[in-house]
């Protein structure tokens, strides 16, 4: 009845595989070991913007050699992601995530390094009690309930009434309560989640509206260089210069290429 060109353009579901060469370069695959690399799950990061448990257990955290190794560790409900125990070996891990093993009563977060890749950073048990979330939006529910909806897809009810979005709440993960908020302000220090500038931490100096276009956020690193970003890029991390969170090595501040050189080098 219906002509057979019809079906040619028909999409056959969700797509399960990943090609290892067109897996996100952050992941740091090597390009010769296998053809597929772990696509992440549906969840509450983006493709893009994640890495899978697989590879942090077997790429970062060296705990297995295999992906059969993972599962199996998985399988035995060691590993917790934000305090809930997680099975499956391509949930998608993002930024800010804390990821605890309580048999070794290891603790650590994700976050960027000056490079904009992520770093599995080691955290101590006070500090992986809570978790950053920025406010996309905030709105008005059934029955003009206020909510905010975070960064990490978490809908949040009856939040603070000084909240906003681009805001900060700090999240405590056992009660699943904001304990604390930070504005976004001039003067707050400040983490870019994306863009050229990805990695970077600094103080945010100046923010600029152009109606019609896109926000953008000036900022200024510890070693006084400035860089300007778009407002979405921007994830704010401490009042004033004192961050809410530990950072890894070199603090957000991103070296010159003729600078990592001569650190490199000890001249």
């Amino acid at each position: 009845s219906c002509c057979p060109e019809a079906f040619v353009t028909m999409v056959r579901g969700p797509k399960k595989h990943l090609k290892r060469l067109n897996a996100p370069s952050h992941w740091m695959l090597d390009k010769l070991s296998g053809i597929f690399a772990p696509k992440p799950s549906a969840g509450p990061h983006k493709t893009r913007e994640c890495l899978p448990l697989l590879l942090i257990l077997r790429n970062r955290l060296k705990y297995a050699l295999t992906g059969k190794e993972v599962q199996q560790i998985l399988m035995q409900r060691h590993i917790k992601v934000d305090g809930k125990i997680r099975t499956d070996s391509t949930y998608p891990c993002g930024f800010m995530d804390v990821i605890d093993i309580p048999k070794t009563d290891e603790h650590f977060r994700l976050v960027y390094d000056t490079k904009g890749r992520f770093v599995v950073h080691r955290i101590g048990r006070e500090e992986a009690a809570y978790k950053l979330c920025k406010v996309r939006k905030l709105e008005a529910g059934k029955g003009g309930v206020p909510y905010i909806v975070t960064h990490d897809g978490r809908t949040i009810r009856y939040p603070d009434p000084d909240i906003k979005a681009n805001d900060t709440v700090m999240f405590n993960l056992e009660s699943g309560k904001v304990t604390d908020f930070v504005k976004f302000d001039v003067g707050n220090m400040a983490m870019c989640v994306g863009g050229h500038n990805n990695g970077r931490v600094g103080t945010i100096v100046n923010r600029e509206k152009h109606k019609g276009s896109f926000e953008i956020v000036h900022i200024e690193d510890a070693a006084g260089n400035r860089f300007a970003t778009r407002i979405s890029n921007v994830f704010v991390i401490g009042k004033g210069k004192t961050p809410l969170i530990s950072l890894p090595k070199r603090k957000g501040v991103r070296l010159s290429i003729l600078e990592e050189q001569a650190q490199r080098f000890g001249a």
